[in-house]
This record gives structure tokens, C-alpha cells and sequence, in this order.
């Protein structure tokens, strides 16, 4: 199981998951055939299986489906070095602490082994460049098994801004999952900045309840498309109120919030309060925004001030609802870690 504390890096390949902001670069080798393309292992949400879907080139998979190799000497039992790769570019800078190579619906076709190698490269390198880089084992070649969620630990506690995986000898990976911990250029973290963003640091911490979709999914990049890439909880059917404990990118002053109901139409809270804390476990806080009235489908800003500077946000929303993203811009007092290079 990944650990409890990391939080997905890659598209859907789930948490960070810049989701529709990441993906692959590749495949390098091995292109997939027509409908099984390598971008498919960072779509959000889990793999579908359509028993009916032929394309031109055979059966249409929701995945990444490479050519069965034919060249003289290939290992089809996947032990020889023959492999097909595809590189991808993680949603956020981060390190690695678990990774899932899931084979859903991937039966006879499924690769035998697997490799998955992490490199960190500043700016926006090109494919060509990605190949010559100097990468690093973070899984070694290991066995697979079909239809399956192949989850593996990392020990490298080094940032990284790529991955490569590498499917031995052919076959097809439905999603590619990389979980760890953000760590963001503090280069990149000056002026007013979202300090709750999962992209600049930011986490949730606690929840009341994410019966629906997970409160992680509020500090996710990216404008969501359904109320399914938000924060929805069950409703409530006694007292009390559900709420949200947030995390910051670092002790920061907050400006102004935005609580987002976009696409929570008969479902969105009725009303919002937000906390500044100065640790997870103050009890205190320093009221942000008072209880406010929301509206259904709404982008709401208040413009808010902190009287010193706060770690830690606690959205609450009254009684229940969801909502589809929430931000706290404001400037940090520390940029970030001095020894990240």
C-alpha cells in the first residue's frame, strides 16, 4: 500500500496528479497501436473496460498497448533487454515514494516485467534530450502480474521532475501511478502565490468526510470538469458540519480565498467559515472569513487578512456539500527549503 502521507505526482496517475497538466512525453519506443496510446497511463480516474470496442489495429484498450515485437532474438518471456519505453513528465517536482504499474483489463497482453527510472531536469527538456539524460533506478526490473495493480515502494528520497518506464519485452499498461511528496522551486514561490496549492506545497491534512471524492482534489491544478474532480461528501443526517484541514506551502500572510462551487448545483454547502492556524493542532485559529452565505455553481473571493502569519487553513462548510476547488493566495514569510537544488 503507498504510504498514507504521499500524494499522487502524476496525472491520475491519481493526487498530484496535474492530471490533465502532466503525461507522457513518449512513447519513445514501442508506439502503442491505434486507441492504446501511452498518454492513457496518466487519465484521470480508473481504467474502463468496453468488451465491444475494435479499432483498425484490433482490440481498443484503455491503456497503452504497444506492437508485439518481432525482431530476430526478441525475449518474448520479457528476461532478454528488448523493452519498450515511454517517458513521462511528472505534474509537480517531488520525490517518489510509491509507484503503481496497473495492468487492468491487460490479460494476455500484459507485459511479464517492468522498470521504472526517475531524472530531474530543469525547464521543459524535448524527448531527444530526455534520452541521453542520466536516469535513475527507482524500480528495478521486476516481474508483473495481469489485470492487476503492481504497486512498488521507493527508498530514493531525491526530487525528481521525470520518469521512464520500461515494459519488457511488449504488452500494455492501462495506468501509470506515481505517489510522493511535492517539492516545489522555491525560485518559483515568490509574490502572492496560492499557498494551499498542492503544486507550491500545499496538502489536506484531515477531513471530515470525503464519502463522495476526496478533499484532495480542492488543491489540485486545473479548472475541474465535473463534481466527480472536487470535494463532495455524504450527507448529513444529524448535527455538526464537515470540514477541511489544509497544510500551506509554508508560515504565510493570506490575502484573500476562493471557495469554489462550480458544478455543485443541488449540492453545494450553504455556508462557509475558514480558520488561520498556526499548527495542525491549534485549537484557536484566527477567524479568515466569517461563517459566509455560498451560492450553488459560484467562484466565490473574499479578500481576507491575517494579523501574522499562518501554517495551516480549516475550511468549514455548513452543514454538508461539496465544492470543486478552494485557494488561499497570499505571500509566503519563508520561501522554501535553502538546500533544494
Amino acid at each position: 500500500m503507498p504510504p498514507a502521507t504521499a500524494a499522487p505526482l502524476t496525472a491520475a496517475i491519481t493526487g498530484l496528479d496535474s492530471s490533465r497538466r502532466d503525461g507522457p512525453i513518449g512513447p519513445i519506443t514501442g508506439p502503442g497501436r491505434s486507441g492504446s496510446k501511452s498518454s492513457s497511463t496518466s487519465t484521470p480516474g480508473p481504467p474502463v473496460w468496453h468488451p465491444d470496442a475494435y479499432g483498425p489495429s484490433g482490440k481498443t484498450y484503455d491503456g497503452w498497448e504497444t506492437r508485439r515485437r518481432r525482431a530476430e532474438g526478441a525475449g518474448g518471456d520479457g528476461t532478454g533487454p528488448e523493452c519498450d519505453v515511454a517517458i513521462v513528465r511528472l505534474g509537480a517536482a517531488g520525490v517518489v515514494r510509491h509507484v503503481v504499474v496497473d495492468t487492468a483489463f491487460f490479460r494476455g497482453n500484459y507485459p511479464p516485467y517492468a522498470s521504472v527510472e526517475a531524472v530531474a531536469v530543469d525547464g521543459y527538456p524535448s524527448a531527444a534530450e530526455l534520452l541521453v539524460a542520466s536516469w535513475v533506478p527507482l524500480v528495478p526490473k521486476s516481474p508483473l502480474r495481469g489485470d492487476s495493480a503492481n504497486g512498488f515502494d521507493v527508498g530514493d528520497a531525491r526530487r525528481w521532475t521525470h520518469v521512464r518506464l520500461s515494459i519488457y519485452p511488449d504488452g500494455g499498461v492501462a495506468r501509470l501511478r506515481v505517489l510522493g511528496d511535492v517539492v516545489p522551486d522555491p525560485r518559483l514561490l515568490t509574490g502572492t502565490i496560492d499557498l494551499a496549492a498542492l503544486e507550491n506545497g500545499g496538502r489536506v491534512v484531515g477531513c471530515s468526510d470525503m464519502f463522495y471524492a476526496s478533499a484532495a482534489n480542492l488543491v489540485r491544478p486545473g479548472t475541474p470538469r465535473t463534481t466527480g474532480e472536487g470535494w463532495e461528501n455524504a450527507r448529513r443526517r444529524g448535527g455538526g458540519n464537515d470540514w477541511v484541514l489544509f497544510r500551506l506551502a509554508g508560515a504565510g500572510r493570506p490575502r484573500r480565498v476562493v471557495v469554489d462551487t462550480t458544478h455543485f448545483v443541488g449540492n453545494a454547502p450553504a455556508e462557509a467559515r475558514v480558520l488561520g492556524l498556526t499548527s495542525a493542532e491549534d485549537a484557536a485559529g484566527v477567524e479568515l472569513l466569517p461563517r459566509t452565505r455560498l451560492q450553488p455553481d459560484t467562484r466565490h473571493v473574499f479578500p481576507v487578512a491575517a494579523p501574522a502569519p499562518v501554517t495551516h487553513v480549516r475550511l468549514d462548510v455548513y452543514p454538508d456539500g461539496g465544492l470543486s476547488r478552494f485557494q488561499v493566495w497570499g505571500e509566503l514569510e519563508d520561501r522554501g527549503d535553502p538546500a533544494f537544488s
